[in-house]
């Protein structure tokens, strides 16, 4: 993906970022989903009483992107207002290995920047394969 597709899907994160429901962490995240077919779908952490209940802004852009009938990723911007970049947490890398794992990942904190990508982040991930 080029530079200028990189730049709009951040704008995306960094939107999303700003719809985020944080008010027990005060952690706001947004991410950007593109998919190869140049769909992009955004998510926000969505925080709850009930700690479990919460809902990752990775995984609320996935859980968009495959309503809409998209099984294949292209790139992932994430967004955050954290010290500096973060990764996805362990459980949005599972769910967005379950679509592959050679997933490029952008994330962004102020001016700072890392890139990933997925099977990097997730080494052995399980997948369907283990199930047959």
């Amino acid at each position: 993906m080029d530079e200028k597709a990189w730049e709009a899907l951040k704008r995306s994160a960094m939107e999303a970022r700003a719809k985020a429901y944080a008010p027990y962490s005060g952690f706001s995240v947004g991410a950007a989903l593109r998919t190869q077919s140049g769909q992009v779908f955004i998510g926000c952490n969505v925080e709850n009483a009930s700690y479990g209940a919460t809902i990752c802004a990775e995984r609320a852009a996935l859980a968009a992107a495959v309503a809409a009938g998209e099984r294949e990723l292209a790139a992932l911007a994430i967004a955050s207002n954290a010290s500096g970049p973060i990764p996805p947490c362990g459980i949005c890398r599972q769910c967005l290995a379950e679509l592959g794992t050679r997933l490029p990942i952008r994330s962004y904190a102020g001016d700072a920047e890392l890139e990933y990508e997925l099977s990097a982040l997730l080494p052995h991930a399980f997948g369907r394969e283990q199930l047959d």
